[in-house]
């Protein structure tokens, strides 16, 4: 760099013009700041010069932009030449600066280049040189910081003993005496005892440091200061000081730890207000884990630093605060990792559980630090919290509270409290050791912990007994209901970990179960939910000594027992032939009947209509073998018979049916039948009615508690009305009417006819024939009127909310279905994710086409928005773009080629031009699964070589080409397609062979395409074939350079006679300047003998009139193009046009000149005249004859109110200034009201 520096001084002194600053990367304009350093260097005020060039020097240090560099010394040393002396001695000063600073810098880079060659040491006179020159560059500090002092420490690690006693030993004298005073120095000191502890003796650091030791009482505050500053000096680096380490390493081996860690670091570091010093003393504590005993490790956990690190955990939940929480657990994790004494580990887990908040330890229960964990140790660690659990020590924990919950809390918190929280967090702790797979642990250990777990959430003691070891350990304080329910719902996401749980250990059993990814069972092949069902049942049956929280009442205990029938049945079955039905009915059955402790009374009517929807399908599948005839003497498949019990039991709208069915359902994807995934089909499928099955329990359901309230509501309706007057009959008759308004005309005509039928029969009812002399009724036909009318109106409003109910009912209806459609979706879903490749997948194609196009049709509302969108994005990222594909297409060709062409043909028709993306998306897939796999590597790398690519598997190329011709014709020809040019870029693109043989009908429609945007779309297709390499590799030269001019005679040819009418014209010939473009690029440098002369004639008869010389995208494109035939865009264009602007201008002007300049004469005649109207004319008039001059001249003849400007207007013809003046009028008033706004 001083090199470069100095050839650039040469260069200006020798120059005799002052070089030009360049700045061509524009650096100089973006960083206004930065220049501005220059003009402050140059201020007469002294303080504003030296605050300047700091700055400047601070800048060049952060940004080391060689740009900057270069431009601030050519500024500075143009600098000294300023006439001003003030400027001159700040421009020199910050020229030395820069220059101390660079030499500072090449000084220190060549003796770390020597350190780092490793031959340092051979030449111990060369290494005393560069250890005294690093002495010396480390004043420097602020260009180098502590740099110089780290490559004095590495040179120490690699020196010798010898040479270090006999040559550094003197230089570095007074750097070893003076090490207490800074960290470099100290770090100094401490490698060196390290390294050379024969040389640096007690006796020798007694007269360097006037102690024998470094650790003593009397260096304690300047350790303390020492320590400070390093934590200062790595503030922003958030690292730890390597001084700091070495004195911890220094204070073992002289065997006063405690004392260097309560005097250093708790009486010294967290003395200070929360910042660096606090973080050096966290850092610390984890990089001393690896060097400490199993006492001096307690020691350090129980103390103070973990006190003011838990008050850090809380305080940093902030998002804005620093978090050393992720630092902590990186060093505990090393620890871990490379600590193989369970003890040791042991001890630092309990640490850290131990730091609680008022009972809630501070760690989180997830905590990943325990994957390292030793199997002895975690077993310890397990029966500590089981033991914590029962019964807690809250005194042995370090406890804290923060200052805000000191201030908050009038009184202590109460213990129970605190055991309630240390609970939660226990249960959560197990939970996630037994959930976590990278937890090395044993079936024994996880049996324990789920049995534990389970008890304290339904089970409460009456007397221990060995027979169940949960009821040994008695619990100190009893277990709230708060806390149970906390338990309780930790319970059953354990029961989700242990049903996806691999199998444990390393026996061969194990390792056979796992090679078949068996999921949820033990070694020995029993289920983990079955072992938990079986302890529940030994509690249930131990009445004596146990409770259950939630007493089961004797008809849900006799279905527990019928569920424990039931499942032993499988077992049995299952043992003398092994059959996943049996593992399905098996894990059903289990599932729901665990449930019993959490929701007793839904879990017994699930296990009844399980039961009931068994029987039900096991009958309906009797009736379908007898119905296909005495040939099929096959019993239904399982599978069926599980998928229409999961479909009943998914009807009824419960989470808990929901979970209990996804998760059965994920353990029989790998068996499912056609059959069994056409009843599942059928459900979405909108052309079918729903499944009666599936929806029917529903209903009945809820029709029973309808009724149920109906009655109801008609016996509380009959007892109001016997109450009611006559007055509240009245408004009831005004509902009624207002009720009927909303009905059709026939239920209003209907009333009426029974109203005038009662009437009637009363005689109450006025005619033409009874005249005036009508009889009123009495008091008994009266009261039999009114309870005639009473009657009827009574009837006609239960009509009337009748018809509501049947609407509401049917709305509610209606939503039901389509939520138990969401929840099928979902099941076909996990179906996509577990069985992607099965060769049922391609009968899913379809159905699920069927169900977009309908939901695109049908209304919409929320629900139903949701159930299109989760349709759609199942079948467009789970089935079209899934990584697994169907590959099993024997004996389906002619299957697979028939629904190609249906789905094509159907995305031709259709309406909505949002269905036929999915349609042509569902080709592609078809297309993928008859080419199969192409080579060794699937079909998502696309091969390189003509013959890989020739290669389409068992495709009809000839049928499949002339399925996608004639789409593609279509599209380009009729005015309205469906279709769109970004499904056949798509289809170019992941099938080259198809791409060639459909390119011929996009170069021919390149002119013959019905508008101007589907011709644009076949330029741009070619556009994109032609750039593909797989294309290219397809075709031969003689082909390439045929097609290229075919390409060129169909562009000559829309290039003719083209004019730029509206948008659609011109974005067509955009794409086909850039298909021009490509096309003349490729010609010219594969030299192909293909002619241009009748493109470059067209294309230049294009620009004959000058019509394509302003700036936009096409005119831009269209001279890239000319630019590839040497036809350069002409430059002068617009000077000319500039040139010509201001002729006129100027001709203008003097025009006006000439007509507006009168004789004085006339302006003196002109003064006897009235001002009033020249007045108002006058600003209007000048508009008017020179509305092009400037706005200052304007003011100007305003402000002047010259009279004779007046007779401008008077020698201009009458029509013109009858035209002219309102519209000035109207000007002047706008003008005016605008400047009365300015001046509000």
């Amino acid at each position: 760099m001083i090199a470069v520096m100095q050839t650039n001084m040469g260069e200006i002194e020798d120059s005799t013009v002052r070089p030009k600053v360049t700045d061509a990367k524009g650096i100089l304009k973006q960083n206004r700041q930065f220049l501005d350093y220059f003009w402050d260097i140059a201020k007469p005020e002294r303080e504003i010069r030296l605050k300047a060039i700091e700055d400047l020097i601070e800048h060049l240090k952060q940004s080391e932009k060689p740009d900057e560099l270069k431009y601030s010394l050519k500024r500075l040393v143009d600098g000294l030449s300023h006439t001003r002396d003030d400027a001159r001695s700040g421009y020199s000063v910050a020229l030395a600066q820069k220059f101390i600073r660079n030499a500072a810098f090449g000084n220190f880079f060549g003796v770390l280049a020597l350190s780092q060659s490793t031959r340092l040491h051979k030449e111990p006179q060369v290494m005393l040189e560069c250890v005294k020159l690093l002495q010396s560059l480390s004043q420097y500090r602020e260009h180098l910081r502590d740099l110089p002092r780290k490559t004095m420490v590495d040179i120490l690690s690699e020196t010798p003993k010898e040479v270090f006693e006999e040559v550094l030993l003197s230089a570095l004298q007074s750097d070893l005496t003076s090490a207490l005073n800074t960290p470099e120095q100290l770090e100094l000191l401490l490698v060196a005892m390290q390294k050379f502890p024969s040389v640096l003796k007690p006796k020798k650091l007694k007269k360097l440091l006037g102690a024998a030791a470094v650790i003593t009482k009397e260096n304690m505050p300047k350790l303390v200061e020492v320590l400070k500053m390093a934590a200062r000096s790595v503030k922003k680096d958030n690292i730890l000081p390597p001084v700091a380490l070495d004195l911890l390493q220094a204070s073992l081996r002289e065997d006063n730890f405690e004392m260097f860690w309560n005097e250093a670091i708790i009486k010294g570091m967290l003395s200070e207000m929360p910042g660096p010093t606090h973080y050096l003393g966290f850092r610390l504590l984890g990089a001393s884990l690896p060097l400490l005993s199993v006492p001096q490790l307690e020691f350090v956990l129980s103390g103070d630093v973990m006190r003011y690190y838990g008050q850090h955990m809380l305080s940093a939940q902030l998002a804005y605060r620093f978090k050393f929480a992720p630092e902590m657990e990186k060093y505990v994790s090393e620890f871990m990792q490379g600590c193989a004494d369970a003890d040791k580990q042991l001890a630092v887990v309990l640490g850290f559980t131990q730091l609680t908040n008022q009972g809630y330890p501070v760690v989180p229960s997830s905590w990943k630090v325990l994957e390292h964990m030793d199997l002895c140790a975690l077993q310890q660690y397990v029966k500590w919290l089981m033991e914590a659990f029962c019964k807690p020590q809250l005194e042995k924990c370090l406890d804290f509270s923060t200052r805000r919950q000191k201030g908050n809390q009038e009184s202590e918190v109460e213990s129970d409290s605190c055991v309630a929280r240390f609970r939660k967090w226990i249960v959560p702790r197990l939970s996630f050791i037994v959930e976590n797979h990278q937890i090395k642990k044993e079936e024994g250990l996880v049996m324990k912990m789920a049995r534990f777990i389970f008890f304290h959430a339904f089970f409460d003691v009456k007397k221990p007994t060995p027979e169940i070891p949960e009821t040994v350990q008695a619990l100190s304080v009893p277990i709230d209901q708060q806390t149970r329910a906390t338990i309780s719902s930790a319970f059953y996401g354990l029961l989700q970990g242990l049903n996806s749980m691999a199998v444990l250990g390393d026996s061969p059993e194990a390792e056979k179960l796992n090679s078949r990814r068996i999921l949820g069972v033990k070694a020995d092949g029993s289920m983990w939910i079955y072992c938990v069902v079986q302890y529940a049942t030994t509690l249930l049956n131990q009445s004596k000594h146990v409770q259950c929280v939630q007493t089961l009442s004797p008809e849900q205990r006799q279905g527990w027992d019928s569920m424990l029938e039931s499942v032993e049945a499988l077992r049995k079955k299952a043992k003398k032939s092994s059959s996943p039905e049996h593992t399905a009915f098996q894990y059903l059955f289990l599932l729901v009947g665990i449930q019993m402790f959490k929701a007793p009374d839904e879990s017994l009517e699930l296990l009844n209509d399980l039961r009931t929807c068994v029987e039900k399908a096991q009958a309906k599948k009797s009736k379908k073998k007898k119905a296909k005839g005495e040939s099929c003497n096959e019993e239904p498949h399982w599978v069926e018979v599980v998928v229409e019990i999961l479909l009943s039991l998914l009807s009824q709208p419960s989470r808990l049916i929901r979970s209990v069915c996804k998760a059965v359902f994920s353990r029989i994807c790998p068996h499912l039948t056609q059959e069994a995934l056409s009843s599942i089909l059928n459900v979405l499928d909108p052309n079918k009615d729903e499944d009666e099955s599936g929806v029917m329990v529903t209903d009945e359901k809820e029709k029973k508690r309808k009724h149920k309230e109906e009655d109801k509501q008609d016996n509380e309706e009959d007892e109001e009305e016997e109450d009611e007057d006559g007055s509240d009959s009245s408004s009831d008759d005004e509902e009624d009417e207002d009720e009927d308004m909303g009905e059709g005309k026939e239920v209003d005509q209907n009333f009426r006819l029974d109203l005038m039928k009662v009437l009637q029969g009363q005689n109450a009812l006025a005619t033409e024939e009874d005249g005036s002399d009508e009889e009123e009724l009495d008091d008994a036909a009266m009261m039999k009127l009114d309870g005639s009318l009473a009657s009827l109106f009574l009837e006609h409003k239960k009509k009337i909310q009748a018809k509501k109910d049947e609407k509401d009912r049917l709305r509610k209806e209606k939503v039901l279905v389509r939520d138990f459609k969401i929840k099928v979706l979902d099941m076909v879903e996990m179906f996509l994710n577990k069985q992607g490749s099965s060769a049922l997948v391609l009968g899913m194609v379809e159905p699920l086409l069927s169900v977009i196009e309908n939901g695109m049709s049908s209304e919409t509302s929320q629900q139903e928005q949701d159930f299109l969108r989760k349709a759609a994005d199942i079948f467009r990222n789970r089935l079209c773009r899934a990584k697994y594909y169907c590959r099993e297409t024997d004996g389906r060709e002619a299957e697979l080629h028939e629904m190609l062409e249906r789905l094509i043909g159907r995305a031709q028709k259709l309406t909505d031009s949002s269905v036929s993306p999915y349609y042509f998306s569902a080709a592609l897939y078809v297309l993928k699964v008859l080419r199969g796999v192409v080579s060794e590597q699937d079909s998502a790398n696309a091969p390189s070589t003509p013959a890989e690519l020739r290669l389409m598997g068992k495709m009809d190329v000839e049928r499949v080409t002339t399925c996608f011709k004639n789409a593609l014709t279509s599209f380009l020809t009729k005015r309205k397609s469906p279709l769109t040019g970004a499904m056949f870029i798509d289809l170019f693109s992941r099938f080259p062979v198809l791409c060639v043989n459909l390119l011929d009908t996009a170069v021919e429609n390149i002119t013959a395409g019905v508008r101007e945007h589907q011709q644009g779309q076949a330029c741009l297709m070619v556009l994109r074939a032609l750039q593909s390499k797989d294309v290219k590799n397809l075709m031969s030269d003689a082909q390439g350079t045929e097609l290229h001019q075919k390409v060129v005679d169909q562009l000559a040819k829309s290039f003719e006679d083209v004019q730029c009418k509206n948008k659609m014209v011109r974005e067509k010939i955009v794409k086909a300047l850039e298909l021009c473009q490509h096309l003349v690029r490729s010609v010219h440098t594969q030299e192909m003998p293909v002619n241009l002369e009748l493109l470059q004639k067209v294309l230049e008869s294009m620009n004959a009139e000058g019509s394509l010389q302003k700036p936009g995208q096409l005119e831009d494109m269209y001279w890239s193009v000319m630019k590839l035939f040497c036809i350069l865009k002409p430059k002068m264009e617009k000077v000319k046009k500039v040139v010509e602007a201001e002729q006129t201008e100027e001709t203008t002007k003097k025009n006006k000149k000439k007509k507006g300049f009168l004789p004085e004469t006339k302006k003196r005649k002109n003064r006897k005249k009235p001002t009033v109207l020249e007045g108002k004319e006058t600003p209007a008039s000048t508009e008017g004859a020179s509305g092009g001059e400037k706005k200052n001249k304007k003011k100007d003849k305003k402000r002047k109110q010259q009279g004779g400007e007046g007779e401008q207007t008077q020698n201009q013809p009458a029509t013109k200034k009858a035209k002219t003046q309102p519209q000035q009028n109207k000007k002047k008033k706008k003008k005016g009201g605008q400047q009365e706004a300015d001046g509000k």
